[in-house]
């Protein structure tokens, strides 16, 4: 049984969770609570993070007998890399893409400037989804054929968990 360990927000394990449940993939899930303000306390993850037997032990992790990469790993595992090379292309593109925006956003909310920074920002979505959606053209998926109804089914689910994105020092996402 694979592993998967995460904070007890939102964050990076909800994609992680999100292709889980699409590849039908068993798991047992770790949760690591971080504390209140003003500390912070994380002493729940930092007594196991060395023991765990990983390189670079972060959060969040998975193992999987010997592997414990995430996303691509389970992605490749499940033949959900692209089938052709125009859609590996589409893929890799998406993927670096959502990471660019998702690191965007996680700036923004962090910043001690939040609220000016919070404002260039949401004026910048429009041209972002622009951009999505002239690489979706006339597909009606960005990759492949495949719908999505294990990821509704798993959002409907008590499995699902839809909050906070961020930590609790965050300015937005913490709740």
């Amino acid at each position: 049984t694979m592993i998967l360990g995460y904070r007890d927000i939102h964050g990076w394990a909800h994609a992680i969770r999100l292709l889980l449940a699409y590849t039908d993939s068993h798991y047992e899930g770790k949760k690591y609570t971080m504390g209140d303000a003003l500390d912070y306390d994380r002493s729940q993850w930092l007594d196991e993070k060395f023991k765990l037997g990983l390189d670079f032990p972060n959060l969040p992790y998975l193992i999987d007998g010997a592997h414990n990469i995430i996303l691509c790993y389970i992605a490749c595992k499940h033949n959900l890399c692209g089938e052709t090379e125009e859609e590996m292309i589409h893929v890799d593109i998406l993927e670096n893409q959502a990471t660019d925006a998702s690191n965007q956003l996680t700036r923004v909310c962090y910043s001690p400037d939040f609220e000016r920074l919070k404002t260039a920002y949401l004026e910048s979505i429009p041209g972002e989804m622009k951009l999505y959606s002239q690489f979706l053209g006339k597909r009606p998926w960005f990759a492949g054929e495949k719908g999505l109804k294990k990821i509704s089914a798993y959002m409907k689910s008590s499995c699902f968990l839809p909050g906070p994105l961020f930590l609790k020092i965050a300015f937005w996402g913490n709740k």
